[in-house]
């Protein structure tokens, strides 16, 4: 076994496997680093600092003679051996934890909150609404907002519990179910779509019909837009945007009301289609669809409304 951490941070010496049960504490900061996938945000779970995790995971591995976990550059991933000890210790100290008074439905006050995070948009217009009901009942949550990557880091450090991500986290020390599927549609206000000549103008001319028609867009970097260009049209975007808003709801806002043509996920803008207040522009036999995903570490969580709310997720994602 390696003397330290992807990280950097010290372990001890290994001096053979140590006789005797494993110490309840040991085990407690192993399941932490099971669940959590890494040694940081264990510790910080557990209130203790990170050397202390590393040196007590090092002393469960003398003892057992087996290494537990893999070091990735970010955070760890559980050998099978852990696995295995995991599903055999988890339901053990769960009970021991509910009789102590950490919380939860079985024990002596409520659970604590579930840290979802994910894009604004979809947490905002989809999530949350599916999850009221479980409000209603008592769970508890705390939502974030941001970008993928960096929900990620957080998710991997232990600020998150869940995460709806728009990209498969790469590595192993997060698990991810895929939670739905949304499609891009090109999109303008009538006034707009009459002074352009509606989709059939567009398909047949291409891109080039909406020369001169302002564009609204998410970022300066035109991620949707180029994305819908490259798949759709098998052309590069090339221009600049006349309306950015870090907020795809206000690029519908802005649209909608008559600013120019943007690209959006159809999910978002499912009611102005149907009113009429927004006209799709095109109408291609193959629309471009990013998958989103359900991320959490890997092993179960010590709260049980974490699985309770990623269940209800993905149950619901399949009508989104």
């Amino acid at each position: 076994m390696r003397d330290r951490e992807s990280n950097g941070s010290a372990g001890t010496a290994d001096q053979g496997p140590v006789a005797g049960p494993p110490d309840l504490n040991l085990l407690r900061t192993f399941l932490a680093v099971y669940r959590s996938g890494s040694f940081t945000a264990a510790a910080r779970l557990l209130g203790l600092s990170q050397p202390t995790v590393t040196t007590q995971i090092r002393a469960l591995e003398r003892q057992l003679d087996r290494e537990l976990f893999e070091r990735l550059p970010r955070g760890v991933a559980p050998v099978p051996f852990a696995d295995d000890l995991a599903s055999r210790v988890v339901a053990p100290l769960d009970a021991l934890a509910s009789v102590t008074g950490h919380g939860g439905p079985d024990g002596n006050g409520p659970a604590a909150p579930v840290h979802l995070a994910g894009p604004a948009e979809l947490l905002c217009v989809r999530a949350l609404p599916a999850l009221a009901p479980l409000v209603e009942s008592g769970v508890r949550l705390r939502v974030s907002t941001g970008l993928t990557e960096p929900l990620l880091d957080g998710l991997r450090a232990g600020r998150h519990d869940l995460v709806i991500a728009t990209i498969r986290p790469r590595g192993r020390s997060l698990t991810a179910v895929p939670l739905m599927d949304e499609e891009f549609v090109l999109v303008a206000a009538p006034v707009w779509a009459d002074r352009i000549g509606g989709p059939a103008r567009i398909a047949a001319d291409g891109p080039a019909a909406l020369h001169g028609i302002p564009l609204v867009t998410y970022a300066e970097d035109l991620p949707i837009a180029r994305r819908y260009w490259r798949h759709v049209f098998g052309k590069r975007l090339s221009c600049q945007a006349a309306v950015t808003v870090p907020d795809l709801r206000g690029v519908l806002s802005a649209v909608t009301a008559g600013a120019g043509f943007t690209v959006l996920p159809r999910y978002l803008c499912l009611d102005e289609l149907a009113s009429g207040a927004l006209v799709p522009l095109l109408d291609p036999e193959d629309p471009p669809i990013n998958t989103g995903f359900l991320v959490q570490r890997p092993g179960s969580a010590d709260n049980p409304h974490v699985d309770l709310v990623r269940d209800h997720l993905l149950q619901a994602g399949r009508t989104w």
